[in-house]
């Protein structure tokens, strides 16, 4: 009997296929309750390292008999030695993640959304542990990059093996949640990358515009990616209609809520936006659209093939954002029953306008906790 080591993807396929998993989380008390692995048949109990240092004897009557164990900590070690202490004491099935909460939040799972009409396909790249959601539109040997996260390479190996020539990325706007893999990606594939300009006055680079009429070809001419500016989460952003049947919403519309207006310090000012665009944009687009965000909240969202997407329709007879009548109290609702701000969603928009670098370690921890750019209630 030895301890074990599981991956992010093996904890992320438990999660998306509801396999029962116990997880002991052993940092402290106010890190687990900002973030943890959560899933339908995940039960978890949280036991901070330090109070484990003299033994395991105390908590043997918390784990179960017939069920995997992990055990999880920030970065593995502390993981690894309670881990062992638990192997040690007879407890069976017991294993630790990889890498820690850090490779949980980077781990991307992609997931094929549908077929396009005259060939190619949509993937969705869920990153499970952050509740970022990126996209691939690949059609006749071309592609575009959706909304991609800071860890470029699960894009790349995607690419290489499909043999795909990629020719434009995009970000739908300025994140202030997660950093941006989209500059690194069009540099490493030669692509052009474009970004809303309302959303990049501050930019410290090059980009092309993502304006509303200008389609964006991949692949054979009836694939067409369209922008539309859909501004209200920030004063940028842009959606996307793909192929006449997906809707990329960016963070304006999600499956379970709506997007928050504050992220740049422009509630007030921009509710006004946020409102005209879910009630008369977007409510003018077919009720058969698929929608696909750019983030969710909750594992609720996610579907039984893992993917998080719903028909605008559905979200219109259900979504509670989109059913406030009054215009005084959707102001309430989105100036009000905001979670707190992403961690250092400053630092993370300094970096995606290009005016700071950080080192990657640096980067990784100002991305550390959940994503936080939905309205609440």
């Amino acid at each position: 009997m030895a301890l074990k080591e599981m991956t992010a993807k093996e904890v992320a396929q438990k999660v998306i296929n509801n396999e029962k998993l116990f997880i002991l989380d052993v940092r402290n008390e106010e890190a687990h309750q900002d973030w943890k692995i959560e899933g339908e048949s995940i039960e978890i109990i949280n036991v901070p390292y330090f109070d484990l240092l003299e033994g395991v004897d105390s908590i043997l009557d918390q784990l179960p008999d017939d069920t995997e164990k992990l055990v999880v900590c920030a970065k593995e070690g502390s993981s690894k030695f309670v881990g062992e202490q638990l192997v040690e004491a007879g407890v069976e099935n017991v294993s630790y993640l990889q890498g820690g909460m850090k490779t949980w939040s980077e781990h991307l799972e992609p997931v094929k959304i549908g077929d396009l009409k005259d060939g190619g396909a949509i993937y969705q790249f869920v990153r499970i542990g952050k509740g970022c959601l990126s996209y691939l539109v690949e059609s006749n040997g071309e592609a575009m990059i959706i909304d991609s996260n800071r860890m470029t390479e699960p894009y790349e190996a995607f690419v290489k093996e499909k043999g795909l020539n990629v020719k434009h990325i995009a970000d739908t706007h300025l994140h202030a949640d997660h950093i941006s893999g989209g500059r690194a990606l069009a540099e490493t594939f030669g692509a052009d990358y474009y970004l809303p300009p309302k959303d990049a006055t501050e930019v410290t680079f090059d980009y092309k515009p993502l304006e509303e009429g200008n389609d964006l070809t991949v692949g054979n001419t009836k694939i067409q990616v369209q922008p539309i500016y859909s501004p209200g989460h920030t004063i940028g952003s842009t959606s996307f209609i793909v192929d006449d049947q997906y809707l990329l919403t960016g963070d304006i519309l999600f499956v379970k809520s709506i997007g928050r207006p504050d992220l740049a310090g422009k509630a007030e000012d921009w509710v006004g936006d946020l409102r005209d665009t879910l009630y008369r944009k977007y409510k003018e687009l077919s009720d058969e659209l698929v929608v696909l965000p750019a983030h969710f909240s909750k594992m609720e969202e996610l579907n039984e093939d893992g993917s998080v997407k719903a028909k605008l329709g559905d979200l219109y007879a259900k979504n509670s954002g989109l059913n406030v009548e009054d215009e005084g109290e959707f102001r309430k609702l989105v100036t009000e029953n905001l979670p707190p701000q992403p961690n250092a969603y400053q630092e993370i928009r300094e970096t995606n306008m290009g005016k700071i670098n950080p080192e990657d370690e640096e980067q990784r921890e100002m991305e550390i906790g959940p994503n936080r750019c939905a309205v609440e209630g």
